[in-house]
């Protein structure tokens, strides 16, 4: 099957956007993510849990068209096979997904497969099954997801960077306030919901992300 980002050269992860349906408030999220990306958001995850799969596979097609234009991966959020309907770029895992090692085997060659991490254990064994990255975390405290898992700090995020070959994105609790403390902790890039869409301009909170972390060339083309 043919993914419309045809060979990943690589993936500039420096602002990642997990554009969650709940934080909508019933707004269309595609102008959302849309404006997000104008600001400087450099790859999506969708993200549309207790949607039935009819909402979440039509809302999956609009975004990889809206995102396609401007080459920005798509990565979906737990379901290989609305990741495979909307050629999306890559899949993002929870613990309790299947092992990365079994959806590779699933996706096309080159497709992108991260996994979700709170300790170094769990990172060294997402890395050993084949995942291109993970998402560690929670690094603050953080409403935007229940969780009862330890939160790591930047000193967290710097034990798993540095006993890792593969990227490190730090999510949970991010802001515009502590982000910079973030990567300089090491992180290649950092996640965020609520700093771009908990407020009324996602193009705005994204250039201000941006600004503190630095900015960096999108390096996901079509060849």
């Amino acid at each position: 099957m043919s993914m419309f980002f045809k060979k990943p050269i690589s993936v500039d992860y420096s602002l990642y956007l997990i554009a969650d349906a709940e934080f909508a408030s019933g707004r269309d999220l595609v102008p959302l993510i849309e404006a997000a990306v104008r600001g400087g958001v450099t790859v999506v995850q969708l993200r549309a849990k207790g949607y039935p799969y009819g909402d979440f596979l039509e809302l999956g097609r609009r975004t990889a068209a809206a995102l396609k234009k401007r080459h920005i991966p798509l990565i979906i959020n737990d379901q290989v096979d609305i990741a495979l309907a909307c050629r999306a770029a890559g899949v993002h895992l929870g613990q309790d997904d299947m092992p990365p090692a079994i959806v590779r085997k699933m996706l096309s060659k080159g497709t992108v497969i991260g996994v979700s991490v709170n300790t170094l254990e769990e990172a060294l064994e997402a890395e050993r099954q084949g995942a291109d990255y993970v998402g560690a975390g929670p690094v603050f405290r953080t409403a935007t997801k229940a969780t009862d898992l330890p939160v790591l700090g930047p000193e967290g995020i710097r034990r798993i960077k540095d006993g890792l070959h593969i990227p490190v994105i730090a999510v949970g609790g991010i802001t515009e306030e502590n982000a910079r403390a973030v990567k300089e902790a090491g992180a290649d890039g950092i996640a965020v919901v609520s700093a771009i869409l908990g407020g009324p301009d996602p193009q705005k909170a994204a250039r201000e992300l941006k600004r503190v972390i630095g900015d960096s060339s999108p390096s996901w083309r079509e060849i």
